[in-house]
């Protein structure tokens, strides 16, 4: 099993300390991952920087939910999934949704199943999606704004992700209860 340090505000280092502070201000507390990405002040940065910028994409709850966790399931982070299971319970998300994103099964309705697929296909193909992929995906009512924006979150999962799996992070209390081992397929 591989660790990585889980700072806490006095523990990191000078150039994270106000970056953490905010963490605790906006979470009610210090998230795991944020603690252990503040050994790398500029990661840190640019994990949050990304995750804000994700959330302010031209996806409403739902399809953030779906881009995140699908890429979440994909890679098998046993911190994301719980994660985002909670977050989506906070953006209201329909918990029919996560379950069958945590349980790899069908979307509940078209316009989210051609998402899930399409950020399948991103992840599994590393960005290499034929022109019918590209078809599907318009035909459902995205735009190539959306195909940007679905490489925008996996970039921000793979720093999530990569970095729970090296570090081993353990999963933050909150998130606990919606605690998620995979059932790969």
């Amino acid at each position: 099993m591989t660790t990585l340090k889980v700072n806490t505000i006095e523990s990191a280092p000078e150039e994270s300390k106000a970056s953490l502070e905010q963490s605790v201000k906006a979470f009610g507390m210090l998230p795991g991952l944020h603690a252990v990405l503040a050994s790398a002040p500029e990661v840190l940065e640019a994990y949050k920087t990304l995750h804000s910028a994700f959330q302010n994409s031209s996806f409403n709850a739902e399809e953030l939910t779906v881009v995140w966790q699908t890429i979440n399931v994909e890679h098998e982070c046993h911190y994301c999934v719980p994660a985002h299971t909670g977050i989506a319970h906070m953006m209201k998300v329909d918990s029919a949704l996560t379950e069958a994103l945590r349980n790899r099964t069908a979307m509940p309705n078209e316009k989210l199943q051609v998402l899930h697929d399409f950020t399948l296909k991103v992840v599994r193909n590393r960005g290499h999606v034929t022109q019918e992929d590209l078809n599907t995906f318009y035909a459902a009512g995205y735009g190539e704004r959306q195909v940007l924006e679905v490489i925008l979150g996996l970039s921000q999962k793979v720093i999530s992700n990569y970095t729970n799996h090296i570090a081993n992070t353990p999963v933050d209390e909150a998130f606990q209860k919606f605690a998620w081992e995979s059932q790969k397929v």
